[in-house]
């Protein structure tokens, strides 16, 4: 498994940054933001490293589902009935850590479109 070692979130991954996490398996990390957008604000990592997810090939198809599976997992057991899901691809979609993560916000009435 690839990790760059300027990648904050690959730092997580290997515990050199501690994190509170919400769930850990062998593909998936997910923590809370440590500056949250909303009441509940976590985030959702594969534990390999992919820049953006227009980086992803085929080959990571199964591991991009898993990221949602793990969204939806970790939002119910927060207790969140309604969340929205948001990944930023690139600098000008507000993207600013070069590794594919997933926000998760939930426990507030969300706008749309966000601003």
């Amino acid at each position: 498994m690839a990790l760059e070692d300027d990648c904050i979130f690959c730092k997580i991954v290997s515990k050199e940054i501690p994190s509170t996490i919400l769930w850990e398996d062998d593909d998936v990390l997910a923590f809370r933001d440590i500056n949250p957008a909303a009441p509940h604000h976590f985030l959702v990592i594969p534990r390999k490293h992919i820049a953006k997810l227009s980086d992803a090939d085929a080959t990571d198809s199964e591991l991009l589902g898993k990221l949602l599976f793990t969204a939806a997992a970790v939002a119910k057991k927060e207790g969140l009935e309604g969340y929205r899901v948001v990944i930023n691809n690139g600098a000008k979609a507000g993207q600013t850590v070069w590794h594919i993560h997933l926000h998760v916000l939930g426990g507030r009435p969300l706008r749309w479109p966000p601003g």
